[in-house]
Parts: structure tokens; C-alpha cells; sequence
């Protein structure tokens, strides 16, 4: 086959809201989140060939490539369709590890839809989705590519709309592993469930927050830092905060603000993904 490379976005996504509403006996969180995209993230540049071999680049220190999801939604696809065909796949990572924006998630969904795409192996959008959900409980989001209120342990996803603002998205000198915060003994586990209305209309908060505050104070320095300037708060569990803005140039006149123990950027939310958007015109 011809082997043309093509440029595909592995965008960010924020927690608007995230609420935890129980815990399963196996341990696992029934939570309530509205998970909206940003035009801003990763990129992978995909290069199908003929070798059979999935091949990536750069390494990651300290991972091993069958344990990279890029890696494993590749093969995932091979398994479930016997497709023949190989890639390289190129990472220009610019998402934070451990930050809570689900750039890993989003790397695997961009290779399911892009692979799948490419390589001709006319997966449906619902067999690419329960793939994802295989690799990580966020992956099955970035492969619908619309703005979605979830349910369940994120599984359960249904479309939702979200005002498309103006986020400063800043991330302090930590990395913040999921089950740390999942496993604190503190955490709310007994909000109680509401509808998606009753959500919308009301203040969105982040169960996680409290807990994450207290555990690293650089996340609590740098949430009360941007509440100086807009609405701010944690997104998922990670290390990453961000205040939203109704314009671009109050996002980037806070932004020339942030003080040097902080890194971020800003982006607009959108309620359908660069990914799904690119998908349609190649």
C-alpha cells in the first residue's frame, strides 16, 4: 500500500462536573461527569505500510511498547479483524501525564478510529467504543467525539450540549496517579444522583477536589491562585486545574499572568472533537 502519512488530533478533554455517587463491591466508583473536548491536544502521525508491524515513536522511558495504549488499540484492531497491514505511529505529546486531561485515553481512541479508517477494516463506531472501554474507561468518549454526560463507571454515555467557553487549563510540578484519589478513605462516595437538567442548572463541582487539595498543596496553591481571576476547579483526578473565561483574550491576559511555578495553555471547550472533525474529511 502507499505510505502516505496523515496527521491526526488526540485532543483533551475536561471533567465539567464530577460527582461520585457510589462504589461497586469490586471496588469501582459509580460516578456522574460531563466531559466536554478541547481544541487543543496530542498528535499522532499515522503511516500505514505493508510490514505487519505496528511500530511507535518516541519511546516512552520506562514503558514497554506492548503496555503503550497507542500500541494496544493497534493490536486490538488486528485481533478482532486479522488486518495484515502494520504502521508507525509518531507522538507529538504536548498533554501532561497524570493530569487528569485523559491524553492517554484519547491516544487510543485517535489509533482505533484512525487505524480503522486507514487500514479499511470498517469497525462500527459501537465495536470501536466497547474495544475502548477494553483499554480504559475514558477511551470510549474521544471514540464518539461528542460532549457526553456519563454514568456508571463512565461507561454509560449519553449526548449532552455544554457552552462552548474559554478555558486556562494550568498544571503545577505534580503527577497524581487515579487511584490514590479513588482510595483515600475520605472521598465522597454518597452524592446523590440527579438528572442531567438538575446538573446543568446548578454550580458544577468535582467530588475529587477536596481530597486532591488537601493530599498536594501545589494543587491547592494553584486552584486558589486562578480563583483570583474566574471559576476554577480540578478536572477528573488529576493534577490539572482550569477557570473558564467567556473570551479568548481573558483566557490569554490570565494566562501572561501565571506565575512560574505553574505551566498552561489555553483552549476553547467544543462539544465535537477534533478527531471526529478530522475524520470526516479524509
Amino acid at each position: 500500500m502507499t505510505q502516505t502519512t496523515s496527521v491526526w488530533p488526540a485532543p483533551a478533554k475536561l471533567n465539567l462536573f464530577l460527582y461520585i455517587t457510589g462504589q461497586r463491591d469490586n471496588g469501582y466508583h459509580d460516578l456522574q461527569t460531563l466531559f466536554q473536548f478541547l481544541d487543543y491536544g496530542d498528535t499522532l502521525s499515522i503511516t500505514p505500510n505493508d510490514s505487519g508491524e505496528v511500530t511507535l515513536s518516541p519511546e516512552i522511558e520506562g514503558v514497554p511498547v506492548e503496555e503503550n495504549l497507542i500500541y494496544r488499540a493497534a493490536m486490538a484492531i488486528k485481533e478482532k479483524t486479522g488486518c495484515t497491514l502494520g504502521a508507525h505511529i509518531h507522538v507529538e505529546k504536548v498533554l501532561p501525564m497524570g493530569g487528569g486531561l485523559g491524553g492517554g485515553s484519547s491516544n487510543a481512541a485517535t489509533t482505533l478510529v484512525a487505524l480503522n479508517h486507514l487500514w479499511e477494516t470498517r469497525l462500527s463506531v459501537d465495536e470501536l467504543t466497547g474495544m475502548g472501554l477494553a483499554l480504559g474507561a475514558d477511551v470510549p468518549v474521544f471514540v464518539r467525539g461528542t460532549t457526553a454526560f456519563a454514568e456508571g463507571v463512565g461507561e454509560l454515555l449519553q449526548p449532552a450540549e455544554a457552552e462552548e467557553k474559554w478555558y486556562l487549563v494550568a498544571k503545577p510540578e505534580v503527577s497524581i496517579a487515579t487511584a490514590k484519589i479513588f482510595g483515600h478513605p475520605s472521598l465522597t462516595r454518597n452524592t446523590p444522583k440527579r438528572t442531567l437538567n438538575a446538573l446543568l442548572a446548578a454550580n458544577y463541582e468535582n467530588d475529587c477536589e477536596k481530597i486532591v487539595r488537601e493530599l498536594f498543596p501545589e494543587v491547592d496553591k494553584a486552584i486558589s491562585w486562578l480563583l483570583e481571576y474566574a471559576p476554577s476547579r480540578l478536572t477528573g483526578t488529576g493534577a490539572c486545574v482550569f477557570a473558564e473565561f467567556e473570551n479568548e483574550e481573558d483566557a490569554r491576559a490570565t494566562l501572561n499572568k501565571l506565575p512560574d511555578w505553574l505551566t498552561g495553555f489555553v483552549a476553547r471547550g467544543v462539544n465535537t472533537s477534533p478527531l471526529l472533525s478530522t475524520l470526516k474529511v479524509q
